[in-house]
């Protein structure tokens, strides 16, 4: 008599297959691939999965040929190939399918496991997930990744947070497969409980706006305004790179001005001049909004990509609206070159202070805790920001934890004054030429604002209460005081209720 074949559930499934896998990674894209790969140089077993199951085998057969990689066709079979507890690195697109993964994976897990979103998800569904994952017992971290195809091969900047308990399950994987700066420390580091990791690596990418519009605009104003050619371009920023703005942004600016076509001409000049983006410096100006923190400068980086991308308009507009006529740069070269230098130096330390000024809102909101000296650090090596600027910043917060603002340490004070002169310049040399220097300009009026004592909002005050009876502060009485005047002498004594959006 035929015996009929046993069937096992899933649970069952899974208990029977040989745990022998480190951890496992769903998603696999060139940034999953190469996170996979690295792990495997650094000695752990990855079991992977993807939901089109053949870019499995794929990916076995030509990329990791000869690795220890193992393929799962099932999540099934991928959560029964790991040792306990179970860890799963999510590297897929950002928004539901991180949830639809998540409530397939659930079923398969038991409290203890680990789940890691490692994709570019908004912070505050890593916060609901965080919530959600904790009241079934599962670990849920979400992990800012920066580096692009090359960090994640090679060394990328990790910015875990959520769960503090998963965090020494997973603390040596992935400090051996981040980048190392001086003496081999990671740039990664536990960041902080529920959404940290994701909110800063969401910071970290609308810095990341400003800095690359802060370059384009001294692209625009070395071109435009002082008639360089691609050549002088890019031995300008070989320059640069030498000195205070050596960073990775900087350095691959040179390339891109060295780099020619097929027909031997500057690849740079025949790029559409419409730049794209995918929401990331739109969230951080909207949580600068929703939290009180004035990013102005990555607002205008990210406005400035929308007008960017309104080309036929601007062609348009270009044949009707009247710049300056017969506006020419007459002066001394080098000094104007300079000029733009401190302009883009001054600029770039605005830009990385108002993403501090998020930072310390938001954690102290929820409070975080976030170690702003070690995000620094973290963002030293492997990420898109990577610079020896970062360095200045973590010493910065070494000799004042507390420090409220970056402009106010002694370095960064004194450098803005150092560039002040030049920065100034350079903001009038665009006006006067007609050259747009919105983030240049952005950072330059911030840095007025911050530093007056006296701004002209008691006006505003004064205007909103005369229209809607809003109230107002006195500057002879104390702070949280507030008064009511009949300007009209028709609007009588009542007041509006007091409160700020």
């Amino acid at each position: 008599m035929q015996c009929a074949p046993r069937r096992y559930n899933q649970t069952q499934f899974i208990l029977l297959m040989p745990q022998t896998a480190d951890i496992a990674l769903i998603g696999l894209a060139v940034m999953g691939q190469n996170i996979v790969l690295n792990m495997n140089d650094h000695g752990y077993v990855v079991a992977v999965y993807n939901r089109t199951v053949s870019k499995v085998d794929d990916f076995l057969a030509h990329e990791a040929k000869g690795t220890n990689v193992i393929g799962a066709h099932s999540l099934a079979e991928l959560v029964g190939l790991l040792k306990k507890p179970r860890r799963i690195m999510l590297l897929v697109k950002a928004g539901a399918a991180v949830d639809e993964f998540i409530g397939h994976l659930v079923p398969l897990l038991e409290p203890g496991d680990i789940i890691i979103d490692g994709g570019n998800s908004y912070y505050e569904d890593t916060v609901r997930r965080y919530r959600e994952l904790k009241e079934k017992g599962i670990l849920f971290v979400g992990s800012g990744v920066s580096g692009g195809e090359e960090g994640a091969r090679h060394g990328p900047s990790l910015m875990p947070g959520g769960a503090h308990e998963a965090w020494p399950h997973i603390k040596a994987i992935f400090q051996s497969i981040a980048a190392k700066v001086e003496n081999g420390v990671p740039c990664c580091d536990w960041v902080g409980e529920s959404g940290a990791g994701h909110f800063v690596k969401m910071v970290h990418n609308g810095i990341e706006y400003g800095d690359m519009q802060l370059i384009s605009e001294a692209y625009h104003l070395l071109a435009a305004g002082l008639g360089l050619d691609n050549d002088r371009i890019a031995q300008t920023f070989t320059d640069w790179n030498k000195g205070e703005l050596d960073s990775y942004l900087i350095e691959i600016t040179s390339n891109i001005f060295k780099f020619k076509d097929t027909d031997g001409t500057p690849l740079v000049d025949r790029i559409l001049d419409a730049a794209g983006q995918k929401g990331t410096g739109k969230w951080t100006v909207l949580s600068g909004l929703d939290h009180a923190a004035p990013v102005t400068l990555i607002a205008e980086a990210v406005f400035a990509r929308i007008i960017s991308s309104l080309k036929a308009e601007r062609v348009a507009a270009s044949t009707v609206l009247a710049g300056p006529t017969d506006a020419k740069f007459t002066g001394d070269l080098s000094l104007a070159i300079e000029d733009v230098r401190h302009a883009l130096y001054a600029s770039k330390i605005i830009s990385y202070a108002q993403g501090y000024m998020l930072l310390r809102r938001v954690s102290d909101q929820f409070d975080w805790k976030l170690n702003y000296g070690g995000i620094a650090l973290m963002w030293r090596g492997g990420c898109i920001i990577r610079s020896r600027f970062l360095g200045d910043i973590k010493a910065a917060f070494d000799r004042n934890p507390n420090l409220t603002n970056l402009v106010l340490d002694h370095f960064f004070t004194e450098a803005l004054k150092k560039a002040q002169g030049g920065w100034r310049r350079t903001v009038a040399l665009g006006a006067t030429l007609g050259i747009p220097t919105t983030t240049f300009s952005n950072a330059l009026a911030f840095y007025d604002a911050y530093r007056s004592a006296r701004l002209p909002a008691n006006l505003i005050q004064a205007q909103r209460d005369y229209f809607g009876a809003h109230t107002y502060e006195r500057t002879d009485k104390s702070r949280g005081e507030f008064f009511h005047t009949n300007w009209t002498g028709q609007g009588g004594t009542t007041a509006s209720t007091t409160y700020n959006a």
